[in-house]
């Protein structure tokens, strides 16, 4: 089960507020503007493939989480990371052939 304190994002309980720059993903022209569902899995699916492929702390990583928390409710994180740790995870899962 993933926690979140109120007004910090996971993995960043170490950063100063003041240097945090807070923005959302840029516009993708393969989804429409009025619902973000699919967009917000792309972004999950995407940083959990850099993640595999690098590492968390890579740049590219950090953003591409960044978009998915910022496009996707919390409860879903939740429910798709105690997903993963089950190995029910229905989406696609690095290192899986």
């Amino acid at each position: 089960r993933l926690e979140v304190a109120e007004g910090q994002l996971p993995g960043m309980t170490d950063v100063d507020p003041s240097e945090l720059k807070l923005s959302t993903a840029p516009a993708d022209k393969r989804v429409p503007m009025q619902n973000q569902a699919k967009t917000c899995y792309m972004y999950y699916n995407s940083w959990h493939q850099c993640k595999y492929d690098f590492s968390d702390e890579e740049p590219q990583c950090q953003k591409l989480k960044s978009w998915a928390y910022s496009m996707c409710p919390i409860e879903w994180f939740e429910k798709w990371e105690a997903q993963r740790e089950a190995g029910t995870y229905a989406g696609p899962v690095p290192g899986e052939k």
